[in-house]
């Protein structure tokens, strides 16, 4: 482990070295003459009656840009600006509902042009800045697009916390479970991957996404359930991807939600209810050279938990995100960008609901860093080399409230929360891609070559104490010993290399086809991964797109697994209703094993060479019902294999155990449909109607260990997933209205209630597991935002915004939590209403 932690510093001095590289060549590269200046490349987008078009969308692509270009939303006067990017050639696309899209050749190794770009609803266009129609062709340069968020939706929709996490769960197909887990494609965020800005940026032991990333630095976020392309890899679930804003060659700052929110109770102040200040600065160190943007966010939180008593009811909450980024750019073909990240944060009572009052719960705190470095390089025969070097350190504990046992009753936890442990990880990354020029043979084919290299390793600590399980007269039916502490440790290397071809034939047809390779130390030593997709447009106008594709993805094997027989061992005691034991104390040993035979599961300290995989299909067509009314209908169907399951086993040759197999299957299928309409340039409605079905193993043991151990396992069962949420309707807008110009934002979000189980006083389940459902959610969160200024000389070239949030406007019940043990007193009772509250923000731009 010592030289993984020297190789760990050893790369992070090297990133750290690469940023004083980028700094020290300055006076030799600003001697380079006019070619290499940075430029800014502005506009104003209107209509053909002279009106400015908000939010109409411009897109950049170039080669030296990231794959998907650069998007920018224009503002109220229609405006648009990309800033410091490199002379060279770039494509500018302007869209809106309602108009027809225009595509321009901007060339910016001559001068920096102001455009004025014109929308039409008619064939003719403006010809004062040459431009053409949008080819029919055009939708085929992607065949599996992402559903996004844009920086300007996370800022006007109303968001529960201010965190990226929050604005997830808009998108359809992606569930917020009660836990707090975000679950995309039906399964949780552990088995899915985060990349920041191409970078892995997930907690390196459990997967989960727990590096958090300040809203303000978010250029936009993107949901991918169905990545076809072959240089994406590392996760069975979903693929969420952050693009950050580039550093802007002009100074520009804003803080945001600089007042504190008031906390009442029957009418009297009582303190603060949170304070979420957020500052971002920008701006030029070397003007046209270096260019600095930082963006900081604090949180201190007091999350009430409806159904426990205050002040006793709250998650109190206090972390501090920094974003550091630095770009340079050496010459026109050659830019580099370093990236510092910090997230601590400590989280007390993490754990609490209805059921379970502050001191049953566990606490919760991470520390960390990370630096990535960002390299493109455009060689003279067009080749584009993308390198991306990372490197991350983690660490973690959770610990509870005192030196209780835990009691498990049938009306909740009481005592104090049984497991403490601390681990330190760390991750290390490196990836290179090549983008080939096109070539034509049959059409054209743009060739994408790579690949990559993990390390990931940690160590630590697990500690438990004794957990009762009561019956409802209080005597004991079940103690579960453990014998400690646990020593964990467990490290990964993984490689991979990928080949990509995006062919467009002559016609309106494309194919991505792609191969991706990958090898690891823990899992399968090796993985083959093939990807296809189809994208097919008829009509000579393209106003329909139908899209298809099938893919195998292969995930990280987590480093929980690697460390699983290093918990402490569990032993059981069963008593009568008299307190007398019935029968001797049951040891379950962890193992390794194979539960496809339970009789003879093969025990092993070893862990299995299995990866968890999935096979995903997907059809999907786009339609342009008119040109403001867009509609998409999808289906999906998912099938995930080799996930590690843990199960208590009895029964055998030498006794009992507690088995970690990777013979956990889930499966997932969706259908949806979306329609999006653009009234204005000021108003857009989002509606999206979802059905689907989520079904596997529920022993997972993500589910079992993350964030916190569970005191109970129960034999494993496969069922409805805690994510399986039948029918769902999920609606979102922002409208201008007529009083003092305010707009407003609404969230609709209904959908069937969430899974649940009967258990005895045992704790096992009592009838079909996840059998039972949760009453209808349905919530309406409303977010008034008003932009101003004061006459104060002081402010007079600042910008202020306001906002008051109203959740659950209607205060519908949404009960989060259920007494389910068929032997409480309340049973099938639902607890934790969630009430109607506000939230307001004041942020200053300049």
């Amino acid at each position: 482990m010592k030289t993984r932690q020297f190789a760990h510093w050893v790369l992070l001095t090297v990133l750290g070295l690469a940023l004083g590289l980028c700094v020290l060549p300055v006076q030799r590269v600003a001697a380079r003459g006019q070619n290499s200046q940075m430029e800014n490349l502005e506009g104003q987008v209107s209509n053909d009656h002279n009106v400015p078009l908000e939010n109409a969308v411009c897109t950049l692509t170039a080669s030296l840009l990231p794959p998907g270009g650069l998007t920018v939303d224009t503002d109220r006067l229609g405006k648009f600006r990309f800033p410091q990017l490199s002379p060279s050639v770039y494509t500018l696309t302007c869209a809106a509902m309602g108009y027809r899209p225009i595509e321009k050749q901007v060339d910016l190794t001559q001068a920096s042009p102001y455009l004025e770009v014109v929308l039409s609803t008619e064939e003719v266009l403006r010809q004062s800045i040459e431009v053409r129609a949008k080819a029919p062709t055009a939708g085929l340069e992607q065949g599996a697009p992402p559903a996004t968020i844009s920086s300007r939706q996370i800022t006007d929709l109303p968001l529960t916390e201010q965190k990226f996490k929050a604005a997830l769960p808009l998108i359809p197909g992606v569930i917020r479970t009660p836990d707090g887990k975000i679950n995309i494609k039906g399964v949780p965020e552990n088995q899915g991957l985060l990349l920041l800005d191409g970078a892995e940026n997930v907690d390196p032991v459990t997967g989960s996404f727990s590096v958090d990333v300040p809203i303000q630095a978010i250029e936009s976020l993107q949901v991918y359930k169905n990545a076809y392309r072959a240089d994406y890899g590392g996760f069975s679930g979903g693929l969420t991807t952050i693009n950050t804003k580039p550093p802007g060659s002009q100074w520009h700052y804003e803080v945001e939600d600089i007042t504190p929110n008031p906390r009442f109770r029957s009418g009297h102040l009582v303190g603060m209810a949170d304070f979420n200040p957020r500052f971002y600065v920008t701006g030029p160190i070397i003007s046209n050279r270096l260019n600095f943007s930082e963006a900081l966010a604090y949180d201190d939180d007091k999350q009430p938990v409806r159904g426990l008593a205050w002040p006793n009811n709250e998650i109190k909450s206090h972390d501090f995100t920094s974003l550091t980024t630095f770009q340079y750019v050496f010459s026109a073909r050659h830019v580099a960008t370093v990236q510092a990240n910090f997230f601590p944060l400590t989280r007390e009572f993490a754990n609490i609901n209805s059921l379970v009052p502050q001191t049953a719960s566990s606490n919760y705190g991470q520390s960390g860093f990370s630096i990535a470095l960002t390299d493109r390089y455009l060689t003279s025969s067009g080749r584009v080399f993308t390198t991306i070097a990372e490197g991350m350190r983690f660490d973690s504990y959770g610990h509870g409230q005192g030196p209780l046992d835990m009691l498990v009753t049938p009306t909740g936890w009481d005592g104090n929360f049984f497991n403490t442990f601390d681990r330190t990880s760390n991750e290390e990354q490196i990836r290179e891609t090549v983008t080939l020029p096109s070539s034509s043979w049959h059409g054209n084919h743009d060739f994408t070559v790579g690949g990559g290299f993990i390390q990931r390793a940690f160590s630590g600590t697990s500690d438990s104490r004794p957990v009762q399980i009561l019956r409802t007269d209080g005597t004991l039916a079940e103690q579960i010993g453990f014998r400690g502490p646990g020593q964990l440790s467990a490290s990964d290397s993984e490689g991979a290399a990928f080949v990509q071809d995006h062919w467009a034939m002559a016609k309106p047809l494309a194919l991505d086809l792609g191969l991706r390779f990958t090898g690891q130390t823990l899992g399968t030593p090796l993985n083959f991964a093939p990807r296809l997709g189809v994208v097919y447009s008829p009509g000579a106008e393209g106003k329909t797109v139908l899209r298809a594709g099938m893919g195998v993805f292969y995930s990280h094997v987590p480093l929980l697994v690697g460390g699983f027989t290093g918990n402490p061992v569990r032993e059981v005691s069963v008593f009568d209703a008299q307190g007398l034991p019935v029968g001797v104390p049951v040891a379950f040993p962890n193992y390794y094993g194979n539960l496809e035979n339970p009789q003879d599961p093969h025990l092993s300290l070893s862990p299995p060479d299995r990866t968890p995989f999935n096979l995903t299909y997907s059809l999907e067509v786009d339609r342009e019902l008119r040109p403001n009314v867009t509609l998409r209908v999808s289906a999906l169907s998912s099938h995930s294999q080799h996930e590690f399951i843990v199960d208590p086993l009895t029964g055998l040759p030498s006794g009992a155990a507690l088995v970690a197999s990777p013979t956990g299957a889930s499966s997932y299928r969706e259908f949806q449909t979306t329609l999006h309409v653009r009234i204005n340039s000021n108003s857009e409605w989002s509606f999206a109607y979802v059905n689907s079905e989520a079904r596997g193993n529920l022993n997972s043991l993500v589910q079992l260990y993350v964030p916190f151990e569970a005191p109970v396992i129960r034999p494993d069962a496969y069922a409805n997933l805690p994510s399986d949420i039948p029918n769902r309707l999920i609606t979102w807008g922002r409208m201008q209205t007529h009083v003092w110009g305010i707009e407003a934002s609404p969230v609709i979000d209904w959908h069937s209630g969430f899974p649940y189980s009967f258990v005895d006083e045992y704790q096992n389940y009592a009838g079909t597991p996840n059998g039972q459902r949760f009453p209808q959610f349905f919530s309406l969160d409303l977010k008034l935002g008003k932009e101003f200024t004061l006459p104060f000389p002081w402010v007079k070239n600042h910008r202020l915004r306001g906002a008051l949030t109203i959740f659950n406007l209607t205060n519908h019940s949404n009960p989060r939590d259920v007494y389910n043990n068929v032997t409480s007193p309340y049973f099938q009772h639902f607890v934790g209403f969630q009430h109607r509250f506000f939230d307001s923000e004041l942020d200053i731009v300049y």
